[in-house]
Order: C-alpha cells, then sequence, then structure tokens
C-alpha cells in the first residue's frame, strides 16, 4: 500500500515531538499542549483536532500503535509511538519550518488592504480597540513566562513564547503610529479620492 503524504503543520510537529519524547496517547498529548502552554501555538479548541491530527500521521505512517493500554477506572487508551520515517520527516520539517519563512495568509493583513471601505473615524477606533487587545495579550503572555521561569523552566522550553512577545510588542509600536497618523489627519480619505485613486489605477496612471 502506498504511503499517504502528510503536509506539516504547527499541530502536527507538536504531537510528532510528544511521541518522540516518549510514546502517548491522544488525552496525554492534549493536556500536555495545553500544560506546556502550546495552545497559544496550535489550536485545539477544539479536542477532534487532535484525534484527526494522529490520525492523519498514523495513516501516513509517521507514527503507529505501540499497545492499547487500560488503567482501573479509566477507559481504553491507544498509545502511539514514532516511527523511523516519522523521526525522518519531523526533522526535515522542523528544519524547514526554521530556516525558510512561509507564505501564510492572516486576517489582518487582508483587512488593513481593504480598510478604505470603512471612514478613517471608524479604522481609527477599530485600531485602538485591537491596541488596547494586544496589549492585554502582551501582559497576559508576560507575566506567564515570568512565573513559568519562576518555577525554573529553561528559557530554551519558552522560546515560541518569547517569538510571541517579540511580535505583539513590534504590532503595538506599529499600532502605535499608525493610530497617530489617524488622529492628526495625517493619513485620511474620502469617497471622492478614492475614486480617483480607483481610476487611477484603472488607467495605470498613479501619480
Amino acid at each position: 500500500m502506498k504511503t499517504r503524504q502528510r503536509q506539516r503543520s504547527p499541530l502536527a510537529m507538536v504531537i510528532l515531538s510528544f511521541v518522540l519524547e516518549a510514546p502517548s496517547h491522544a488525552y496525554r498529548m492534549h493536556e500536555l499542549i495545553k500544560q506546556r502552554g502550546k495552545n497559544n501555538v496550535v489550536n485545539v479548541a477544539q479536542r477532534n483536532s487532535v484525534y484527526q491530527t494522529i490520525a492523519q500521521l498514523q495513516a501516513a505512517e509517521l507514527i503507529r500503535v505501540r499497545e492499547t493500554r487500560q488503567d482501573e477506572g479509566r477507559p481504553e487508551r491507544v498509545v502511539y509511538e514514532i516511527t523511523p520515517l516519522g523521526k525522518k520527516t519531523f526533522y526535515a520539517w522542523l528544519e524547514g519550518m526554521l530556516a525558510e519563512p512561509r507564505r501564510e495568509f492572516n486576517e489582518f493583513p487582508a483587512a488593513l488592504a481593504t480598510l478604505m471601505a470603512l471612514s478613517p473615524n471608524v479604522v481609527l477606533a477599530q485600531l485602538q480597540r485591537r491596541r488596547e487587545a494586544q496589549k492585554r495579550q502582551l501582559s497576559h503572555a508576560s507575566s506567564a513566562m515570568k512565573t513559568m521561569l519562576a518555577k525554573g523552566l529553561p528559557r530554551l522550553c519558552l522560546l515560541d513564547d518569547e517569538y510571541k512577545q517579540v511580535l505583539l510588542k513590534a504590532e503595538i509600536k506599529w499600532l502605535d503610529g499608525l493610530i497617530a497618523e489617524l488622529e492628526s489627519g495625517e493619513m485620511t480619505w474620502n469617497e471622492k479620492w478614492l475614486r480617483k485613486l480607483a481610476a487611477q489605477f484603472e488607467s495605470g496612471k498613479l501619480d
């Protein structure tokens, strides 16, 4: 039977790292994601996402069933281990993800590309809301990281959290500048100006 190919994903990477660390069952993996704060890195809002990814990794022969375990008073659990192909694939994915920036299509850049559909005042209000939300996220992330460091967790295990804070700080700084331009009127637009701009795009004669 031909092995099915599996595209790398953040959740697949985290699951492979867990079974590389030690044979694990799905419930343990889900709990480790929360305990180690990796739910800020991968989307596991729906528990089924872990099971779906495990099934895909198994179909691609990157993990396999090691044993079926049933502890007293607990439901039967399937324990998975990584395969030699899984190890090779994991290391290749990890090296690629560290070295090669991937094009990602997030919502916020799409909103920025079309924000002129709203009035400058509405955009200003929404960006102010976003900045406050980002500041709250930064405060929470910083506090959580300090707690984990105080408990003795090495910085090496928190590089993803550190990186997230760097991005939050950069976005907040950028939002500060953009909000200041909107507040001062340095950046503004209206319907007449937008119609003129659209005509220039159409004619290929941007000034």
